[in-house]
């Protein structure tokens, strides 16, 4: 039930954004907000907390958003936020990136790395992933300090470990082994 009540709201937010040709840019503002409810447990608490009032719940959403993101992202994240659905945002956020991708015949391959990657490495990566799965790929990056170093790398199910961690875990492995 839960992945249904996921795949329809993103429907609905795609086939709006769609509509009101601003796919890309909603597309790119909500997979950046389920980044964020990822990595801050105080956002994520605020925006799902059943006894924060909604009020509070729609300050927090004007500080982070209202200046910066579409009309139809704020009062996207409101609404699912106001009917109880803060946690189903990320979830939410992610299957509407997978179905815009799609729809431009294309996979979405977030890869997270300890430090931000300039346009060429992208483009590299890009070129990479999509020879590996056959299916343009587009790179969303993640600055994510926990890899240590090198990357990680999820397209779809397929995750590619090139972390520096992984490595020393294999590493690890090997010498116990």
């Amino acid at each position: 039930m839960a992945d249904a009540r996921i795949q329809g709201y993103a429907a609905a937010i795609f086939e709006l954004a769609r509509g009101e040709g601003v796919l890309e840019r909603v597309e790119n503002e909500l997979f950046l907000v389920a980044r964020a409810l990822e990595g801050s447990e105080d956002l994520r608490e605020a925006l799902s907390d059943p006894r924060l009032p909604m009020e509070r719940k729609q300050a927090v959403i004007d500080d982070l958003l209202a200046a910066r993101a579409h009309r139809l992202t704020v009062a996207f994240v409101s609404f699912a936020v106001g009917l109880g659905r803060g946690e189903d945002l990320t979830a939410i956020a992610d299957q509407f990136t997978a179905r815009s991708a799609e729809a431009r015949d294309r996979a979405v391959a977030e890869v997270r790395s300890a430090v931000p990657l300039d346009d060429e490495t992208v483009d590299r990566l890009a070129r990479a992933l999509a020879e590996r799965i056959g299916n343009q790929v587009e790179v969303r990056v993640v600055v994510d300090e926990s890899v240590l170093g090198g990357l990680v790398a999820r397209v779809g199910d397929t995750v590619i470990d090139g972390s520096v961690r992984k490595r020393l875990e294999r590493l690890r492995e090997a010498v116990a082994g």
